[in-house]
């Protein structure tokens, strides 16, 4: 396969290194300021470690929002806690930082109101001062996002869009065309959620965008809880990513009454990874 090295930015040269070692780039979700904004941190920055120091390959980091309509209970309730507590934009360039500084790649996820809020230009001006690498924006369209790529192409961040299982072949092509870094698949119609088996709709969209454009790495997220699931869809996708798995290790250690304890996180980014790694691509 070969990926077009003008359209991979930031992040997509970590899904490209971990094609060159044969395997799936393994792609961390975790929100800022749960269970409170230094944990958090510290929980965003463990992805990057997992259990012996092999973990994410690329980071998403959360912006909670009032009305996330994407996300599944896990990442509400977290997201909703975090507000609850007082997370701040603000608080989102620090965990941005820490992640830099580790040498991994630093996404935001983010509905697009909170950086029309704060201003577009703004937000990627700061955004790129703390090192981060580009934004995934579930509810934006490229159709909708001059502004957005505008800045993004003055300060050289990423651009990730969202394709489905139901969009259209015209929607697939224009939606690659405005991606910079890779493509974000949803392998299910529906909100995030860690799911007892993948969907079988995610190879099928796989071949959809590889059809239309191979250019890009594609990302295949939505569903993946363990190890297993990992090898699954790591053997057709370019990357696994994981997020309501991962909420769900921290909600369990707060209703345990140990909210600082990373154990359980770690173990389970050191389960994915080992699942990437023993993917069959052939």
């Amino acid at each position: 396969m070969t990926f077009d090295e003008s359209r991979l930015g930031n992040s997509g040269r970590a899904y490209a290194g971990a094609w060159a070692e044969g395997r799936a780039a393994l792609v961390g979700y975790l929100p800022v300021g749960y269970p409170d904004v230094s944990t958090s941190v510290d929980a965003i920055v463990a992805l990057t470690q997992g259990t012996d120091g092999v973990g994410c390959d690329v980071i998403e980091i959360g912006m909670p929002y009032s009305d996330p309509v994407m996300d599944g209970v896990a990442i509400q309730r977290a997201g909703t806690a975090a507000l609850e507590r007082g997370v701040r934009t603000r608080d989102v360039f620090t965990a941005v930082s820490a992640v830099a500084a580790t040498g991994t790649p630093a996404l935001v996820m983010t509905y697009w109101n909170l950086v029309d809020h704060y201003g577009v230009r703004a937000f990627a001006r700061d955004f790129a001062a703390a090192g981060g690498a580009g934004l995934i924006t579930p509810d934006l369209t490229p159709d909708e996002a001059e502004e957005w790529v505008a800045a993004s192409d003055e300060y050289g961040l990423d651009r990730v869009f969202l394709v489905a299982p139901s969009s259209t072949d015209e929607r697939i092509t224009s939606t690659l065309a405005a991606c910079r870094g890779w493509v974000y698949a949803t392998s299910v119609m529906g909100v995030t959620g860690a799911r007892t088996q993948t969907s079988d709709a995610a190879p099928k969209l796989v071949q959809r965008i590889r059809d239309i454009d191979c250019g890009l790495p594609i990302g295949v997220g939505l569903g993946v809880s363990n190890g297993d699931q990992a090898a699954s869809v790591g053997s057709t996708a370019d990357g696994v990513i994981v997020g309501s798995a991962l909420v769900s290790t921290l909600l369990a250690a707060e209703a345990a009454g140990t909210p600082q304890d990373l154990t359980a996180l770690r173990a389970l980014v050191g389960d994915l990874a080992a699942g990437v790694r023993r993917a069959d691509r052939a």
